[in-house]
């Protein structure tokens, strides 16, 4: 895996290879002049909302269009973004582009999105990868605690007694100071997630591959624990990629050892979760409820039990989106082309081994 460049160059040739507000590729000049940002921003398809970075499919390019496209993203020296989003579009520049040194992609979890390039080593060495991890932390975070607090304030019997205009008889919510969340996955996104429950009054644990210490973490479990960690966790937050290694991570297995009446939120890959496994704890009273902004299959199919279960949240895996992002993944960019310039490690490289 490449994390660094060996020697600083003069200017670097960016194509924004997605769609790109003039005023951002203004930005990222303004803000590394060495850099040169080429677009042609009648060549790409429109956004439909903020960050909507693969564009509106109903706009088709000419044969003439399309031939313009490729030619201009293949005289990169640095990509921003995957062009059209399309893994088959990369892998095609790659092979035609022998100068192309970094591609940024405009996903946390791009990582897949460069393994379903199906690159050969050789251009997973000449390239860099990187991702706008880390820019997606704090929305998510709040979607994380707003699941949390919706299982522990009952949200579900709340919205049935108004629903049906019932008025019980008074019953106590959980508090979240007095419970312990446990954070599986102390990236960017679950470093966030510790820092607001921590200071929100919960006991946050958190798992880590690497030991090292995160802030509002009191206590770090190692990944091989996470079946004992579980069994004493009043909530669980769930923030890792998807990858082979994360695969049903969260499965039958985890999800038998839980505390009886645990909290889910799920807000990094659908696929670490097993969603039968986990229907299956929430018909038992395993997982008192679920919020999840992401899912195995997106969209979700029709027939998914999760739409109607009684106990979950189901949010359309838009947590994340926010009017700031597309900004805030232009400012990263800058960073890391001056950092690239100057010879200096980037931030937020692809594992081009497991590909997070």
């Amino acid at each position: 895996m490449i994390d660094s460049v060996k020697t600083a160059v003069a200017t670097l040739r960016v194509v924004a290879a997605v769609p790109l507000r003039e005023e951002l590729c203004a930005l990222i000049e303004e803000l590394e002049p060495r850099v040169e940002v080429v677009r042609d921003h009648t060549l790409m398809r429109p956004m439909r909302g903020a960050a909507d970075w693969s564009g509106d499919p109903a706009f088709v390019r000419t044969p003439q269009q399309q031939a313009a496209f490729d030619e201009l993203i293949d005289s990169a020296d640095a990509l921003f973004g995957i062009p059209d989003v399309d893994p088959a579009a990369l892998a095609r520049t790659v092979a035609a582009n022998p100068r192309l040194r970094w591609v940024m992609t405009t996903a946390a979890g791009g990582g897949s999105q460069v393994k379903a390039a199906g690159l050969d080593r050789e251009a997973l060495d000449r390239i860099v990868f990187t991702t706008s991890a880390g820019v997606h932390g704090g929305p998510l975070a709040e979607f994380a605690v707003f699941g949390v607090l919706a299982g522990a304030k009952g949200l579900p019997r709340l919205l049935q007694d108004q629903g049906s205009r019932a008025w019980p008889d008074r019953w106590e919510m959980r508090q979240l100071d007095e419970l312990t969340v446990l954070v599986v996955g102390l990236g960017g996104i679950g470093a966030e997630c510790a820092r607001r429950f921590s200071a929100l009054g919960a006991r946050v644990w958190g798992t880590s591959r690497s030991g090292a210490p995160v802030d509002g973490v009191d206590r770090l479990i190692p990944l091989d624990e996470l079946e004992s960690a579980v069994a004493e966790a009043d909530a669980i937050v769930v923030t890792l990629p998807g990858t082979e290694q994360t695969h049903h991570l969260i499965g039958e297995r985890v999800l038998s050892a839980v505390k009886p009446g645990a909290i889910l939120a799920s807000v990094g890959r659908g696929t670490v979760i097993d969603e039968a496994a986990l229907l299956h704890a929430l018909d038992d009273g395993r997982i008192s409820f679920a919020a999840l902004d992401v899912f195995e299959v997106e969209p979700l199919p029709r027939d998914s039990r999760l739409w109607s279960h009684p106990r979950v949240l189901v949010s359309p895996h838009t947590a994340a989106l926010s009017s700031k992002e597309e900004e805030r993944i232009a400012r990263r960019f800058a960073d890391s082309a001056t950092r690239l310039l100057d010879g200096r490690a980037l931030s937020s490289v692809v594992d081009t081994v497991e590909f997070y």
